[in-house]
């Protein structure tokens, strides 16, 4: 029996629409949708059509055995991998929200368990993903029912929402169709108190939305601490959204990533997982902080590091990719890419090589003085930002370029002392530039 109008989802609807050639339906409310439909009378033909669709009928099969990805951990049901999408209907559902991964055959997962996979991920059909127009790394809600007799994982009914909002309820931008233009609102670091990390941060190169930041780093010279500092201010701030990438990482630092920041997002990519695995991952958080500011969030992605993304994908293509997304928008919304290069990397400095010139401040870490146990350990005279002038004020520009002078005439190891001690002795750091 066709299925009547009023019940039917908004994303149903518009397909139903563009089969029945109603003019600029996406433009259409809902009741004014149905309407139209009822008003061209071709609803029961498409309804009969989509139908067959989903019964799995001689119409379209979404997957064969051929279609599927070997390399998936997935298994076949009785309609296509995983087989479930509404034909589900009729069992025991729970509500879910989850983000996307998609295969190369266009159906995929949610992952539930931040952006990395666990058992509890569910399958979403290429139906659904094509019906929707879903992306990578959407928030997709819905109810989702248990695997069947052979599946592995619960799979989605139906889409209720994208992203927070009804599928299709706009058309939405582009991310790479969206302008940029440049930084132009500051991160406040203050938030995070008396952190010499950060607001030594703050001192030499301003962090604002849409920034490029390169962090050059040695072993043992402090990157992972300086990270985790800048995330924790970051995230003080309302509205950021704080994704973590980290390749090739030990897992006890995974652990102790997510217990040192808990609001934020986390793609993991450990020591464990094979090169394709680690790349898969770094795309996906790409992909979420992209979606992020596609909807006008303001979207900071901190990678550790591209040097070891470069060599899990046997070039800088992907680092590329990574780092160039940072971008502000116009009309808002913005990506910060926050991202390390190891400057004894087994890249060889193909990563540095490949985004060098194109960042907008560069950060460089002094591993002598962090070996020394000096912090902060950062060299002032070699780190530097696009457009400071636009970020300060004269007065706030012209006290740094004294602090800077004054600093670039003492040993690293004092000049570092001195800078920890007037952070140390002001409470922020307008009353520390004041004072110069």
């Amino acid at each position: 029996m066709a299925a009547r109008l009023e019940d039917l989802h908004l994303a149903d609807l518009h397909e139903r629409a563009a089969a029945a050639g109603v003019p600029r339906y996406r433009k259409l409310g809902r009741e004014e949708l149905i309407e139209a439909l009822q008003a061209e009378g071709g609803a029961d033909a498409s309804s009969l059509g989509r139908e067959a669709e989903e019964a799995g009928g001689g119409v379209v099969v979404e997957a064969t055995v051929l279609d599927v990805d070997p390399s998936e951990p997935v298994e076949l049901g009785p309609e296509g991998p995983e087989g479930g999408d509404e034909a589900g209907e009729d069992l025991p559902t729970h509500e879910i929200r989850g983000v996307l991964e998609l295969t190369r055959q266009r159906y995929g997962f949610l992952r539930l368990a931040g952006l990395t996979p666990s058992d509890d991920d569910v399958y979403i059909s290429a139906a659904q993903v094509r019906r929707c127009e879903l992306r990578p790394a959407d928030e997709v809600t819905g109810p989702a029912r248990d695997p069947r007799r052979g599946e592995r994982h619960r799979a989605l009914v139906h889409v209720d929402q994208v992203n927070g909002e009804e599928p299709l309820a706009e058309v939405r931008p582009e991310f790479d169709s969206l302008a940029p233009i440049q930084p132009e609102r500051r991160i406040a670091m203050e938030g995070a108190g008396s952190d010499v990390l950060a607001r030594a941060v703050d001192l030499f190169a301003p962090l604002s939305y849409g920034q490029r930041v390169l962090i050059r780093a040695a072993a043992r010279s402090g990157r992972t601490t300086l990270l985790r500092s800048i995330a924790r201010a970051t995230t003080a701030n309302e509205g950021t959204r704080v994704i973590v990438l980290l390749i090739d990482e030990r897992p006890e630092e995974a652990t102790a990533w997510r217990e040192a920041l808990p609001v934020a997002e986390f793609a993991i990519a450990t020591a464990d997982l094979a090169p394709v695995e680690q790349v898969r991952t770094a795309e996906l958080a790409l992909e979420r902080a992209r979606r992020r500011a596609e909807v006008g969030d303001d979207a900071v992605l901190i990678c550790d590091s591209l040097s070891r993304l470069a060599l899990a994908a046997g070039s800088a293509d992907e680092v590329k990719r990574l780092f160039g997304s940072g971008r502000n928008l116009a009309g808002g919304g913005s990506l910060t890419v926050l991202a390390t290069v190891l400057a004894d990397g087994s890249d060889e400095g193909e990563a540095e090589r490949a985004v060098l010139t194109t960042e907008s401040s560069l950060i460089v870490l002094d591993p002598e003085l962090a070996a020394a146990g000096v912090h902060p350990a950062i060299r002032a005279s070699e780190s530097r930002i696009s457009n400071e002038d636009q970020l300060r004020d004269a007065s706030e520009l012209d006290a740094v370029r004294r602090l800077r002078t004054q600093l670039a005439d003492m040993q690293p190891a004092d000049a570092a002392a001195l800078l920890r001690e007037r952070i140390e002795t002001t409470s922020t750091n307008a009353e520390l530039l004041r004072s110069i």
